[in-house]
């Protein structure tokens, strides 16, 4: 599993703290290299550049993109970008139904086929967990990542995973 992570900010940090101890690969991108923290867990790799735009133009087919910047412009910039793809497992985006409402109306009118829109997952998080902290939003978006990833896979470990 791939998961390209954009931004840095509390969440983030909470956010790869938890994906460190998982089987995947977490590419952590964000343009403020003084966010990232000296250490990172072994799965994890950070890249601070001035065009996160183009690292989706970069990450593999399959890949699972979550979105969480310092900077509404830059998440809709990167929304955008990921909505051009055809080939992404799962995208999530952190923000509010208002914010999801708001990016929907200006990606159709840039010319997004509006059946694609469900493909967007904005509240990001497994329902039920409104705690508003980094850690819980960590842990809510943690889960929906698993389920996400065990429902895709076509093998009975995968039908374990979804049971239990």
């Amino acid at each position: 599993m791939h998961i390209v992570l954009f931004g840095a900010g509390h969440v983030g940090h909470a956010l790869v703290t938890l994906l460190g101890h998982l089987p995947c690969v977490v590419q952590w991108v964000d343009e403020r290299d003084e966010c990232f923290p000296d250490e990172v867990p072994g799965n994890v790799q950070m890249e601070a550049t001035d065009t996160p735009e183009a690292i989706v133009d970069r990450a593999p087919a399959g890949a699972y993109f979550i979105v969480m910047t310092h900077h509404h412009a830059l998440d809709f910039a990167l929304t955008e970008r990921i909505m051009k793809r055809r080939d992404v497992a799962w995208f999530g985006l952190i923000g509010s139904k208002t914010k999801r409402v708001k990016f929907e109306r200006r990606l159709v009118a840039r010319g997004l086929d509006p059946a694609r829109l469900a493909e967007i997952v904005c509240p990001i998080g497994v329902p039920g967990i409104v705690d508003k902290a980094p850690a819980s939003i960590a842990v809510a978006v943690c889960a929906q990542l698993m389920q996400v990833r065990c429902m895709a896979a076509a093998t009975p470990a995968a039908a374990r995973c979804v049971s239990q």
